[in-house]
Formats: C-alpha cells, sequence, structure tokens
C-alpha cells in the first residue's frame, strides 16, 4: 500500500503508438507542472504499422505488452487503463458554434463548459454525417479543440465562475475512420488495456510544443512521424485548424534502404545516426562493412525531403488562409534530419531561423523523476498525450447488440437507440409499425385512413426490460427483437363522415326517405361497400326531381312540379328537407310492367320476385292464410275488386287494417290513406340498405307511393338485390 500511495497525484498512462515505435508515459499532473514517473520506448520488430496505420494488430499488440510491462516495474503497480493518440490518416474537421441558453443569470460552472463542449461535439457529430453522405467509411471524433468562448455574446478566456445568461464556443472536432481508430483499440486491448481518453497527434503535440501564452500569434506545429506528419495551426490565443499529409521519415528511410543496400530497420538506423554523427558505419545485406557520412544520407533523401517539406507547406497555407504562418515549430524524430528545417522555411517563404525543432526548450512545466530521461523531440508528443486526459474525454464505450460488438462515441447521454443506429438495426424496427394505409377519393378529393398500429421492438437491457431511450454503459448488453406491423386500413362507404342513409323530404305533405346514391368508380354501391385502393367515391347529398320520380315511380307532367313552392323542372336539385309537391289527379298510376311487350322477361322477372318474396316472406298460401284472418278481424270479408273502392270524402277519421309482409297492420287517423301511409305505422328500416332497391307491392302489383289504400289491402316491402 506504501508503494501504491508514493504519488501525489493520480497517475495518467499515455501511449504514442507511432509508425517506428511505441512510446509510454506515465505521470501526474500537480498544479502547473506534469510530473514524468517513467517514460520507456520499443521499437517494432517488423513493419506492423504504414503510414500510422496498424496492419499486424498482434504484433503491435505485443509491443505495447513489453512498454506496458516495462513501466509497471518502474512505478510498481497495474496499469489497466491508457490514453492514446490516433495520426492523422484520412484527417476530416468540421468547426461549430454551440449555444447554451440559461433561465436567468446564474455562475458558470465546470459542469456547464464541459456540457457546452459535449453539446459541440454532438453538432460536429450531426453537421459531418450531414457533410459526407456518400462515404461508405465510418468515421469517429478522436478531439476537438474549443477555439473561443463567449459569455453573453462576448470573448472571453475562461467561462468559469462568471455570471451569464448565456454562453457559447466556437469547437474544431476532428475525425478519423473506423480502421485507424479501431485498431488502436484492438491493439490496446490485447495488453490488457482499457482506452479512457482518445486524442489526435496534433492536439496533444501542441499541448506541450505551444504553450497558451505563444498561441496569440500565427505558428504552426509539424510533428513528423514515421507515417504522417500532423499540422496544426494557432492565431488569437486558439488553436484554429488541424491537417497531415501522408508522408514523413519513412519515405527518407526507404530511400536510404535502396541507397546502402540494407534493409529497413538498418536504412532506419542510419537516418538517425546522420542527426548525431559525421560519418555513420553499417553493414549492407552481403555482409559487407561499408560507411556513409552525414552529408552523404542526407544528399540520398533530398529528393523525398523536399517532396515531404512542399506538401507540409502547401497544407499549411491551405489550413491559415492560403498565406504562411509566422514561424513553425517541429517536434517528432522524423523532422531531425538536417536539412528538413531549412527546405520547409524556403518553401514557405519566411526567414529559415523561424522554423525551429523544439524539444528540451518547451518542456519548462514538465518534471522528470527518471536522471537518464532525454528532453528532445521525441517527448513531445507522449507527455502531451498525458495532459490531454486533464482537458478533454471523449472516450468509446463497447456494448452488445444483438450479438454484435458495437463501438460507440461516449457523450455521456448515450441510450439503446444510439447503440441500435450504429448497429445498422432499421429505424422502423425500432418503432411500431402500422399496416397498410388505404388511399382513396371521396367527391374529388383525397381520402388517407391509416392502418392499425402494431407491437413496439422488445427490448432488453442485460435481461431486463427497457425502452430505447434507456441509458447505457460499457460492456452492456443489448438485444432487440424487431417491432411488428399492424392490421391493414379497412374501411366501409358506410363508415365515412360524409355518408348518410338516407335524404329526407317531403313529397306532397308526406315524409319520405331517399337512399343515398353512393358511386365507386361509376358503379352504385351500398354502404356496406369495402372500399378499396384508389377507389374513386361520390356520395351526392340530393336528389334531381327525375330521379325522385323514379325511384316513387310514378309519372307527373313535368309544369306541374313545384319544390320548395317554386316552379321545378326535372333537373332541380332537391336536398336535405325540401319540399316537393305536384297535383294527385293529374299522376299517371298505369301499371308500367303490364304494358311491356311479352317477350318471356316479364315471366322471368315475375318468377325471380316470388322466389325473393318467399324466401323473406314465406309461401303464397301463408300469405292467403294471413290476409283472410286480417278480413275477418275487420269486421268481415271485404270486396274482391279494389279498383271499384274510393276513397271517403267525409272528412272522418277513418280506421282500417291492412296486411304488410303477413302482419296486420292498423293505420288511424285519417279520412284517407295512400300508400306511404303505411310507413308511418309499420317498421321499416330504411337506413340500413340491403339490396339495391326497395320493392313496394299493393295486392300483388307493383305499388305507387301515393296512390290510396284501403282496408283489407294486401302490401309486400322489401330490399331487391
Amino acid at each position: 500500500m506504501t508503494e501504491m500511495n508514493k504519488y501525489p497525484g493520480q497517475l495518467v498512462f499515455g501511449l504514442d503508438i507511432g509508425t517506428r515505435s511505441v512510446v509510454g508515459t506515465v505521470g501526474y499532473k500537480e498544479k502547473d507542472i506534469f510530473n514524468v514517473v517513467a517514460q520507456r520506448m520499443v521499437e517494432h520488430e517488423t513493419r506492423a504499422m504504414v503510414d500510422g496505420q496498424i496492419h499486424d494488430i498482434a504484433r503491435v499488440g505485443q509491443t505495447i505488452t513489453q512498454v506496458k510491462e516495462e513501466l509497471e516495474q518502474a512505478v510498481g503497480r497495474k496499469l489497466t487503463d491508457v490514453c492514446i493518440a490516433a495520426a492523422g490518416r484520412v484527417l476530416r474537421t468540421v468547426n461549430v458554434h454551440v449555444d447554451t441558453e440559461f433561465e436567468g443569470e446564474k455562475e458558470v460552472s465546470a459542469e456547464d463548459i464541459y456540457a457546452l463542449d459535449s453539446a459541440g461535439v454532438e453538432k460536429a457529430y450531426e453537421e459531418f454525417a450531414a457533410q459526407n453522405t456518400e462515404t461508405d467509411l465510418n468515421f469517429y471524433c478522436v478531439g476537438y479543440s474549443v477555439i473561443r468562448y463567449y459569455m453573453n455574446d462576448y470573448p472571453i478566456g475562461n467561462l468559469e465562475n462568471h455570471k451569464a445568461r448565456r454562453i457559447s464556443a466556437d469547437l474544431i472536432a476532428t475525425f478519423l475512420p473506423d480502421d485507424v481508430v479501431d485498431g488502436l483499440y484492438k491493439a490496446v486491448g490485447y495488453a490488457g488495456l482499457q482506452v479512457v481518453n482518445l486524442t489526435l497527434e496534433p492536439i496533444a503535440a501542441i499541448q506541450v510544443a505551444i504553450p497558451e501564452m505563444y498561441r496569440m500569434l500565427n505558428i504552426a506545429l509539424v510533428d513528423v512521424g514515421a507515417g504522417t506528419s500532423d499540422i496544426s495551426i494557432t492565431r488569437d490565443g486558439a488553436i484554429v485548424a488541424y491537417g497531415m499529409i501522408p508522408m514523413a521519415g519513412d519515405g527518407l528511410t526507404e530511400l536510404i534502404a535502396q541507397h546502402c543496400l540494407v534493409d529497413f530497420v538498418t536504412a532506419d538506423e542510419i537516418k538517425r545516426q546522420a542527426c548525431e554523427k559525421d560519418v555513420i558505419a553499417y553493414q549492407d545485406i552481403l555482409g559487407l562493412p561499408q560507411s556513409i557520412t552525414a552529408e552523404q544520407v542526407v544528399e540520398v533523401a533530398s529528393s523525398a525531403l523536399y517532396e515531404m517539406t512542399r506538401q507540409v507547406a502547401d497544407k499549411i497555407r491551405e489550413l491559415n488562409g492560403d498565406k504562411a504562418v509566422s514561424a513553425v515549430f517541429v517536434v517528432g524524430g522524423g523532422g531531425k534530419l538536417p536539412g528538413y528545417t531549412e527546405s520547409l522555411a524556403k518553401e514557405l517563404g519566411i526567414p529559415k531561423e523561424r522554423v525551429a525543432l523544439r524539444g528540451e526548450e518547451v518542456m519548462g512545466k514538465i518534471e522528470f523523476w527518471e536522471r537518464d530521461s532525454r528532453k528532445d523531440s521525441l517527448l513531445v508528443t507522449p507527455i502531451g498525450i498525458c495532459l490531454t486526459f486533464y482537458m478533454q474525454s471523449n472516450n468509446f464505450i463497447f456494448v452488445s447488440f444483438n450479438g454484435e460488438r458495437v463501438k460507440l462515441y461516449d457523450n455521456a447521454k448515450l441510450a439503446v437507440l444510439d447503440a441500435a443506429m450504429q448497429a445498422g438495426f432499421p429505424n422502423d424496427g425500432l418503432f411500431p409499425k402500422r399496416g397498410r394505409e388505404l388511399n382513396f377519393m371521396v367527391n374529388g378529393k383525397p381520402r388517407i385512413i391509416r392502418g392499425e398500429p402494431g407491437e413496439a421492438a422488445v427490448i432488453m437491457l442485460n435481461g431486463d426490460p427497457a425502452d430505447m431511450y434507456m441509458p447505457i454503459k460499457a460492456n452492456d448488453v443489448i438485444t432487440v427483437q424487431e417491432s411488428t406491423a399492424g392490421e391493414a386500413a379497412r374501411a366501409e362507404v358506410q363508415q365515412l363522415a360524409e355518408y348518410h342513409a338516407t335524404l329526407s323530404v317531403r313529397v306532397n305533405g308526406v315524409p319520405v326517405q331517399l337512399p343515398r346514391f353512393v358511386s365507386v368508380n361509376g358503379r352504385i354501391e351500398t354502404g356496406y361497400y369495402e372500399i378499396r385502393e384508389q377507389d374513386d367515391i361520390r356520395i351526392l347529398d340530393y336528389y334531381t326531381v327525375e330521379q325522385l320520380l323514379q325511384y316513387m315511380d310514378v309519372t307527373v307532367q313535368e309544369d306541374n312540379i313545384y319544390v320548395n313552392r317554386t316552379h321545378a323542372d326535372l333537373q332541380t336539385q332537391i336536398y336535405e328537407n325540401f319540399r316537393v309537391e305536384w297535383n294527385i289527379e293529374q299522376m299517371d298510376f298505369t301499371d308500367h310492367a303490364g304494358m311491356q311487350e311479352p317477350d318471356g322477361t316479364q315471366e322471368q322477372d315475375a318468377t325471380a320476385e316470388e322466389g325473393a318474396r318467399q324466401e323473406a316472406y314465406g309461401s303464397k298460401e301463408d300469405a292467403d292464410a294471413q290476409i283472410q284472418d286480417a278480413q275477418i278481424q275487420d269486421g268481415g270479408v271485404q270486396e274482391e275488386n279494389a279498383a271499384e273502392r274510393k276513397p271517403e270524402e267525409s272528412g272522418i277519421p277513418l280506421s282500417i287494417q291492412v296486411v304488410v309482409n303477413r302482419q296486420p297492420v292498423r293505420l288511424e287517423g285519417k279520412s284517407s290513406y295512400v300508400f306511404v301511409d303505411v310507413f308511418d305505422h309499420y317498421s321499416f328500416d330504411l337506413s340500413n340498405p340491403q339490396g339495391r332497391s326497395v320493392v313496394t307491392m299493393l295486392n300483388g302489383r307493383p305499388a305507387q307511393y301515393l296512390e290510396p289504400i284501403h282496408s283489407g289491402d294486401t302490401i309486400e316491402i322489401y330490399w331487391k338485390n
């Protein structure tokens, strides 16, 4: 325990996983000083990494394991958490502005600033996704820098403890492809380590190489590694841009290997010794001893050196608004080759004194516990990786989603929905799906009836029921059973709001219920019709006079018809509660069926009619028995010749009894009766159509709605298809 407590601060473990080597740093921050407790560097035995990209995860993992074990021995404790940095290969950046409004004025806390930064990163994610819809690569945010904070819309250096109604930030976020990030995570996982912070190498390097006091100046930092040259720009007190070129020290090494006829590792050693010695001795692949001067090494690598510095200069101008910076700081081993800084200054068109290699002179606030520690440009990035742990937290976590390992950017607000989206789970698989909708037209206007909602997705989080907004954390196990679709939309015409079963009008003072006309795709249908996709439905709220006469089966002279006491013609429209009148004496009661030519059709119709009648009301013998019973109950057998009967003209109310559908029905209160009076005393539902039309029969023949009826008459009323 004593060994565990000998360090006054929390130990931070940072790994710089480079193309040629892995550098591990363990230390802690105390006030403004970062104490480096131990550092170790191990070179890759093979080219397991190329241009900052891990090619052999297992071999890189083995190198990391060796560095980790040496550091554990040095500090006397196990190391489980690590901070890492990614090289800027295929680097993308997004600049955003983000605001936070408070309810009234409040003192800004560290939590408020963290929430503001997180909101900026989230906004950058959204904008990046919107701008990069054409690529198949998955990108992740690997770091961010706040360019400027604002308090109530005015720039300010530090928001904490100030009172404000509104705080804002300009922020630059950096994104790298998934394969770069995933390779790093797998390699450190191979060594039994868990990533607690991920940043970008130029972000890490600038923490050490360009202190805040210098960031008012327009300066570029170039971190020349083995595979990539990472670039960052400062101006007006902030880091304003990041970039990279995929060319660095390995390009120089390859030329030396070809010239000296040696393997890559030997060539890299020759390159490094050229920075320290005038003459370098080596052995070629044939086993012969050889030597080369430092000047010759520079001359051999000059073509690659020129191309590299030209590309770096072009990228600096691009990031700095198409102009050169005031000065350049160079860190990393690749920039130590003689002639690099001079060539870069020439390409930028600035004095060579303003391009300088940075090492011990920028480590004024770095204390090294180990006596043999080297304070040179190689250590700038590893120490910066540790320092970023104190400045930002942008870790990734892994969860299991339906058996698949999914990596998520941890913004402290992750939910099941985020895991589902990252795993590519269909969005409509989470939410209840409605059944197929029904589209049709009603009176010329489009109508949609939605399908029924289905069952929601069944979500389980670590074996317990959950919903899509349930928070998640590292290593959670999520299973989602896809939602189901509901029943398809169905409807009948009678369910439409526009549909009403009947139209009520008064004809010569008598109420008449007229069935609505419903046309579906040009065909007359009843209210029971089930609507189909793209049906064209027309529901009329009126009859014409001609349609009324046809329905009542009467013939009236056109010049004798009045609607609402106004003379009308056959095309006059009759609406709800309209009054229609004509002189009854001028009605034609001719039995139109009897006037048809005897071609056999009439006989067939009569047979069909009789079948429908018997199906609904029983046999003719049953009906005759009912009629005879009704006549006896009415005071005796009536005369059979109904044509000789005349309406009563005395004005004294009469009571008569008729047989309607085999049932005796008594009519009272009038001195005379016409056929439609039956509907006031006999229940027949015209509002619920059971066929295409209503059949009305009087004493075995078609009836006219307004013709007189007498005691003992036999009446039949039923629906006909």
